[in-house]
């Protein structure tokens, strides 16, 4: 089963958005092995899934900002992990807590 697939099966409900974070940088580019404890907190990710967004008092939804395959900026701490049968590690986030879109 793919990433995708994997990741299309949990949908994020109100305004919880699924994150697959970038990889950790482990080598310089002249091939230095970068040590776990040297290496720094990986703050980006992908949208994988989007919730509908906030329940307003009215009944309707408050659409999310963003949008299935964006690169986010994330907080240093927060979310939830949450591991699927592909064995990839994904975060749950509320929107509200992402910090920014990187273009």
């Amino acid at each position: 089963m793919s990433a995708s697939a994997a990741a299309k099966r949990l949908i994020p409900l109100f305004d919880r958005v699924l994150i697959k974070k970038f990889e950790a940088v482990t080598k310089t580019k002249g091939g230095i092995v970068i040590p776990e404890k040297a290496q720094n907190k990986v703050l980006q990710g992908t949208v994988v899934a989007v919730g509908p967004g906030a329940r307003l008092q009215d009944g309707s939804f408050a659409p999310v900002a963003v949008k299935i395959g964006e690169k986010v900026l994330l907080p240093e701490y927060g979310g939830t992990k949450v591991e699927l049968e592909d064995n990839a590690e994904y975060h749950l986030f509320r929107e509200s807590d992402i910090l920014a879109k990187v273009e």
